[in-house]
């Protein structure tokens, strides 16, 4: 039995180490008093900005009894955009040091003082160096990463300008630069009079709407820089420079000329990017409006409730006792937390922290416990049904509602998991390891009893989603309100005011429903005089479900600031909620915020910054990302690029799949999801479409493979990210990693070759694919050989694919048993890999055969499946031999 204290010795340093790696890998600053009020303030009012939009639309007005309804502002579609990217650029310039001195030019500029005082000692020149040197460092850097430098505050400044611009000039936006171009734009002076003394320079003359145009731009770029480094601002940088500059190439170049553009002029790429929808403020931008920022507050939401920590203390009460129960218990939790978090480096730094410590000490080895880990975390992004931010990308991108995207991405997700288990199960059999004591673990059916409700809100975001049927935004908005109706119902309740509240709010509701059945208004609307036509039953009890967040909310809120101090048995916030509260008390010397009320405040606080925060990566990432499809349209490369991957191919599908999930692999390293994705779909994904691929299977079969990025070495982040929690080797962590991911290509091909598997079916025509009804599940003749058999066989070969990784089944599999497992897997799930190179193949040789026919599908599943119950039958027999001479031995 391992000591207590022991443990909790070691688990403090693996949390410790956890946040150290994580503040190493996002460079955020740690920053405190004033400086940390103003984040936190910025990131709340971008929340709250955000909330309204999902629950209101685009029009900011209030409805004031007694007076009517106040309107403060109706915004258009790119006002609402740049207000967005604007509140991302400011917290990337809160959050982010523009340099911390370390980088190779502030090493470079260092050197001059001190080599000056070398040469000239103390004399007049070197002073003047030292105090320049000084205040460029005062101005610039930032060592520590704990404090806001000047140069942040002016580039804060900066970055409202443009957007002011689009707020009070937007009829210029739209009747002068959108007929005219940006060369018909008014200087400073026309525009605003009163600013007329500081229109010198380029401000006299140049149009006013150009320069703001330019000036978001390189603000959009030197956000990139500082949250997502140099490689995504340098690759978006050189779209910039392609669209001015691609008319330089010559066109007759072997290769290379088909990039050859039309000239462009500075101001026409300024437009495209800035002033239109194909640029920064384009379809991604509008997907983070709309969908992707309102999931991840729901996010931060259900994660500073408490959440995480009870999904991964339920995975380790469901799977703890089974062997390789630690590893287990991290395959279900990653994917648990994976839908809260939505990215992979988040998800393997906190989730790992729990789950590493206990994976080596049950007998896994370092370098697998963060493999495993890292490779877990990374697939939370394709688990319905939240997904990462690439998921609503694909709902734009294709025109198809997000239930669509769940649907069809669930069994793909489950197999993925399903291939870790048995991973991580024989791997435990390979080395004899077993299930944690259950007395280590908590008990399921109290730990259910105490956090059943966590449940909740996933339970009514499928419903909203999937059988209500409401679109993304009203879904989460919905869903955050619950969520927090929930937590403050949980927070008020106790053994003695818990009956209280309970009937309060169920009568409240009960009159809510009566008010709408007999006056077709609600409870205010009748004090108030808003009585009208009744509703029917049906529609009373619908027309009063929303107000029944709203009466939970109100009475536990009362209940809350009637008894502060009293005990709430079932509130467990997350951690940095309370750690959180303790300091606030401790600043102002008082007991308010660890009170419940206190505590339930703390919490929406934090959702609100903590989501904020999360998102603006995402939104600077999508709004960069904007550049490359912006610059493709503006200048024809789409076409041109097509043309060269068909010409690289050679017409071969299996070719081009092989070229888009290296190209995917290799555009993810080191770059966010959502930005492989934008990059692989622009260019990869129209040609896909040309081969006949169904256009959600092509979509996912790039989201699948670019996740593959974050195990992948060199870059591997997600890996290293658990080997530093892990104390494992770097690179070996990584490549384990991305073997045990294999998963994430094997599937995605399966599911390319037949796109049952994702419960989807072509239309009449072949053309049109649509998730699949009632009606489809009935025709035999379509399920059995196109949806049951590629899933049975899609199963059947990660279960085989996974003897072939680790090297064991019931006892160690010999190098060719392990080539033998592999072909087995490639048989099972896609067959479609052989086939169509057998058939170029014949073509080269002058016979000419159709061999990519369900009838040579299925026959190669079958001769897959024999092969792998033949191998597994072997290993048994081999495994029971050597059991036997163990026992006379």
């Amino acid at each position: 039995m391992v000591d207590d204290d022991h443990e909790t010795t070691t688990d403090e340093a693996a949390a410790e180490d956890a946040d150290q790696v994580l503040e190493e890998i996002e460079r955020k600053r740690s920053l405190r008093g004033a400086a940390l009020v103003a984040v936190a303030a910025v990131g709340i009012t971008f929340s709250l900005f955000q909330l309204w939009i999902a629950a209101r639309g685009f029009t900011f007005e209030a409805t004031i009894p007694g007076i009517g309804t106040v309107r403060l502002i109706s915004l258009q579609q790119l006002q609402l955009r740049a207000i967005h990217v604007n509140f991302a650029l400011i917290l990337a310039f809160l959050l982010y040091p523009i340099s911390d001195g370390t980088g190779a030019v502030s090493r470079r500029l260092g050197r001059i003082t001190p080599f000056v005082r070398d040469r000239l000692g103390d004399n007049p020149i070197t002073r003047v160096l030292e105090g320049i040197s000084g205040a460029v460092s005062w101005l610039f850097l930032d060592p520590e990463h704990d404090r806001i430098t000047p140069v942040d505050v002016g580039l804060i400044f900066l970055s409202l300008l443009p957007t002011l611009y689009y707020l009070t000039r937007y009829s210029e936006v739209i009747d002068v630069i959108r007929v005219f171009g940006l060369r018909g734009g008014a200087p400073l002076g026309e525009l605003y009079p009163w600013l007329e003394p500081l229109a010198v320079g380029p401000l006299s003359t140049w149009p006013f709407g150009y320069l703001m145009g330019v000036l978001a731009i390189l603000l959009v770029l030197e956000a990139t820089r500082r949250a997502l480094g140099v490689m995504l601002m340098s690759l978006v940088s050189l779209f910039i420079i392609y669209g001015r500059f691609g008319y330089l190439i010559p066109r007759d170049a072997p290769g290379v000329g088909l990039l050859a553009t039309s000239e462009l002029r500075w101001d026409q790429v300024v437009q495209n990017l800035w002033y239109t929808v194909e640029g920064i403020l384009g379809v991604p931008v509008s997907v983070s409006v709309r969908f992707i920022y309102i999931f991840i507050l729901f996010g931060a939401f259900l994660e500073m409730s408490g959440a995480g920590k009870w999904f991964i203390d339920l995975a380790y009460s469901m799977t703890g006792t089974k062997q390789g129960g630690p590893a287990k218990a991290s395959v279900v939790s990653s994917g648990f937390m994976g839908m809260i978090s939505g990215s992979s480096v988040a998800n393997t730094v906190t989730t790992g922290a729990l789950t590493i410590p206990l994976m080596k000490r049950s007998g896994y080895s370092p370098e697998f416990s963060g493999a495993v880990e890292s490779s877990v975390s990374s697939g939370g992004q394709i688990l319905p049904p939240v997904m990462g931010a690439a998921a609503f990308l694909i709902v734009e991108f294709i025109g198809v509602p997000f239930r669509e995207v769940i649907i069809a991405a669930t069994l793909p997700a489950i197999a993925f998991f399903f291939g870790m288990w048995i991973m991580v199960d024989l791997e435990a059999g390979k080395h004899g390891i077993g299930g944690l004591p259950r007395s280590e673990l908590l008990d399921i059916g109290p730990h259910m009893r105490r956090g059943w409700f966590y449940l909740v809100p996933l339970g009514l975001l499928l419903y909203y989603i999937v059988i209500a049927r409401l679109s993304i935004g009203r879904a989460g908005w919905f869903t955050i309100v619950a969520t927090v109706a929930l937590i403050s119902v949980v927070a008020a309740y106790n053994r003695d005011a818990g009956p209280v509240l309970i009937g309060g709010i169920f009568a409240l509701f009960v009159a809510s429903v009566l008010s709408q059945f007999f006056a077709g208004t609600t409870i205010i609307g009748l004090l108030l005089g808003d009585a009208g036509a009744g509703l029917g039953p049906a529609a009373a009890v619908r027309a009063a479900l929303p107000q029944l967040a709203v009466i939970a909310i109100g009475l536990s809120v009362l209940t809350l600031l009637a008894r502060p101090r009293s005990e709430a048995p079932l509130l467990e916030l997350d951690d940095t909620v309370t750690e959180t509260t303790a300091a606030i008390d401790e600043r102002f010397g008082s007991e308010m915020a660890t009170s419940r009320a206190g505590s339930f405040a703390t919490f929406i606080l934090k959702s609100l910054d903590n989501g904020a925060r999360t998102a603006t990566v995402v939104v600077v990432a999508v709004a960069a990302a904007g550049v490359i499809p912006g610059i493709i349209n503006l200048t024809g490369l789409g076409g041109s690029l097509r043309a060269l991957i068909l010409g690289v191919s050679g017409g071969s599908f299996v070719i081009l799949l092989v070229l888009t999930g290296v190209a995917a692999i290799i555009v993810g390293m080191g770059m966010p999801t959502t930005v492989m994705y934008i990059i692989i779909v622009v260019l990869l994904g129209p040609t896909m479409q040309e081969f006949g691929v169904a256009l959600l299977a092509a979509h996912l079969f790039v989201l699948y493979l670019g996740l593959m990025a974050d195990v992948t070495p060199p870059v591997a982040v997600a890996a290293y990210a658990a080997a530093g929690v892990a104390k494992s080797d770097a690179f070996e962590t990584g490549r384990m990693a991305f073997m045990l991911s294999l998963n994430k290509i094997l599937v995605p091909f399966a599911f390319v070759f037949a796109p049952g598997i994702l419960l989807i079916r072509g239309g009449d025509t072949g053309g049109e694919w649509a998730v699949m009804s009632f009606a489809d599940f009935a025709d035999l003749g379509f399920v059995i050989p196109d949806v049951l058999i590629p899933v049975v066989g899609m199963f059947a070969g990660v279960y085989a694919l996974g003897a072939a990784i680790i090297g064991y089944y019931r006892t160690d599999v010999g190098r060719f048993e392990r080539v033998g497992f592999g072909v087995a897997a490639l048989l099972l799930s896609v067959p479609g890999m052989v086939l169509m190179p057998a058939e170029s193949v014949a073509a080269l040789a002058g016979i000419e055969a159709t061999l990519a026919t369900t009838t040579f599908d299925i026959a190669l599943r079958a001769i897959g499946g024999v092969m792998l119950v033949a191998l597994a039958g072997k290993n048994r027999r081999q495994a029971a031999g050597e059991e036997s001479t163990a026992a006379t031995a």
